[in-house]
């Protein structure tokens, strides 16, 4: 009977002992461990770290959970935590102050994560850190200074993430953070360093040169986890190691050009080049007078490992193209510029009886755009040239509704023009001419506007539904899309009527010239489903009629 007196204080002092153990949180686990107390959360919903975790845990170990960020405070009564690790959870920012209050932190684990910079600063407040795990994050940089307040760290892992280049000093003036603390000391004894930087995309120009050359003749202190560092880049070093790669001094952009004055003729094709040679590789611009208006292909090469040529293509010169052309290399060093003088010679006018233009016409250059919609109506913007004695233009602006035409004459360059008091559905053809000549193809813009809800939101809201989408496909070379604006097309020959009788046909359908020598025969018309005017409320009725019946 003395035995069970025993056995019962036993319980007492066990349920006693448990009892003064802290609560762990939900879904978590708790244990003890040789170095001491435990936190594991893995897979749990954890939005942020728990606040005011308790002071006793040495290793708080939270993982796959969707933890964006590691705040300011969130360990101020953890002051003897020593391991922290945050692996495979969505920390993409860690504030300045998050590491305060953890001096005695000797493990730090954020191992795939979305980190794309780390505040190195930080480390000021863990002067024990021995162990940093950063691999597999998405970090682009790493500062000549970063290892500054690491001076006892032992492994240092940046394998898999997104470094091109890095400095040498990174690691070249780690030994000097360390005698610098241990100054005053008899001893001086220099740790050594495990370093993973494999698994990056290297850039291997001339800015990774001081790094390839670290990594040739590394020695201790610091040791490479895996010495056979590779190239990503450029795309003549791309896969070679950092061992068989031979990189030179970076250099500001000579450049050069096989012929600084060209001569055409009108319609002819011409390419103008220049070579820039520059290490790291040079970033080529052309820059022209009507560059805004005419964009010319830009055709870039490598003819040697530290050798760029550019082409600037011109399709069938035109007089307005004639001018200098200026190519301008540059890099992280500096900027050279090369100047190209363009001459274009107007070609012999040769006779052409079946001709639908003059010859005047052909030497005039004309640009025209929809570049913005108001609520009443569009913006026009063209650029127009021609060298002849005839230096005006005609705008025609017509549309479909009674047939009407407004003529507005112009003066040569850079004109806007605003078209407004648009009718809904109603199709409409902006067409630029020289002098009293005809519109000719190539120089027409054609939109169509759609129904009218009523009220000016309505309106507004039909424009930008309409026009809007115009202005995008007339925003590249007339000529380039099929249905918009194929080739500009007769507003007589597109009646309503051709509309109603066609409804059920393809979008473009062939629209037919009244008159035998009308300038837009075999054209293409605009024609949309539901936008020609009074077809739209037509066919409304005739819907409500055929539900009545």
């Amino acid at each position: 009977m003395a035995s069970v007196p025993h056995y019962f204080l036993l319980v007492l002092v066990f349920l006693d002992s448990h009892a003064a153990q802290p609560s762990c949180l939900p879904g978590c686990a708790c244990s003890e461990e040789s170095f001491g107390r435990t936190l594991k959360c893995v897979s749990i919903s954890l939005g942020e770290i728990p606040r005011n975790l308790p002071e006793e845990f040495k290793q708080v170990r939270i993982e796959n959970s969707p933890i964006f960020e590691l705040p300011r405070g969130f360990f101020i009564n953890m002051r003897t935590l020593e391991y922290l690790w945050l692996n495979f959870n969505n920390v993409t920012v860690i504030h300045l102050g998050a590491l305060e209050h953890l001096s005695e932190l000797k493990e730090l684990r954020l191992e795939g994560n979305k980190l794309r910079s780390v505040p190195w600063t930080a480390f000021r407040a863990t002067p024990l850190l021995r162990v940093l795990d950063l691999k597999h994050n998405r970090i682009d940089a790493l500062p000549e200074l970063a290892l500054q307040f690491l001076v006892n760290l032992t492994y240092l892992d940046l394998s898999s993430n997104r470094l091109t280049v890095v400095s040498k000093n990174v690691f070249l003036n780690w030994p000097a953070y360390q005698k610098h603390q241990q100054s005053g000391h008899e001893a001086e004894i220099l740790s050594s360093m495990v370093l993973a930087l494999h698994d990056n995309p290297w850039l291997c120009d001339c800015r990774l040169r001081g790094l390839v050359q670290f990594i040739k003749s590394i020695s201790l202190p610091v040791i490479l986890v895996n010495p056979y560092l590779m190239c990503r880049g450029p795309l003549f070093k791309a896969g070679q190691l950092f061992h068989e790669t031979e990189l030179s001094v970076c250099r500001k952009p000579q450049i050069s050009t096989p012929s600084a004055n060209v001569s055409v003729q009108v319609g002819q094709n011409v390419t103008l080049r220049c070579l820039a040679q520059a290490s790291p590789s040079p970033t080529i611009a052309w820059t022209y007078p009507l560059s805004t208006w005419r964009e010319f292909d830009v055709l870039t090469s490598f003819t040697a490992e530290d050798a760029t040529l550019s082409e600037l293509v011109i399709p069938a010169a035109h007089l307005v193209d004639r001018g200098n052309y200026t190519c301008m290399a540059s890099n992280s060093i500096g900027v050279s510029t090369v100047v190209i003088s363009l001459g274009v010679q107007p070609a012999q006018a040769l006779p052409a009886p079946r001709s639908l233009f003059s010859p005047s016409e052909s030497s005039a250059y004309v640009d025209l755009r929809v570049v913005k919609q108001t609520v009443h109506g569009i913006l026009l913007e063209w650029f127009a040239a021609a060298d002849t004695p005839e230096k005006w233009f005609t705008l025609y602006i017509a549309s479909d509704e009674a047939f009407r035409k407004k003529v507005v004459h112009v003066g040569p360059g850079i004109n806007t023009y605003t078209v407004d008091d648009l009718l809904p559905g109603t199709k409409y053809e902006v067409c630029l001419s020289l002098g009293g000549q005809p519109p000719r193809q190539g120089r027409c813009v054609v939109f169509v506007t759609g129904r009218d809800d009523g009220g000016l939101e309505g309106r507004e809201r039909l424009l930008h539904t309409t026009v809007i989408l115009c202005a995008v496909l007339l925003a590249v070379p007339v000529g380039a899309y099929a249905c918009a604006a194929q080739a500009p097309c007769s507003c007589r020959a597109w009646g309503p009527r051709r509309c109603l009788r066609r409804r059920k046909a393809p979008r473009c359908p062939l629209a037919v010239p009244e008159l035998r020598d009308d300038p837009y025969r075999d054209h293409t018309a605009v024609c949309e489903d539901g936008l020609q005017p009074g077809g739209a409320e037509r066919e409304g009725d005739e819907q409500r009629a055929g539900e009545g019946d």
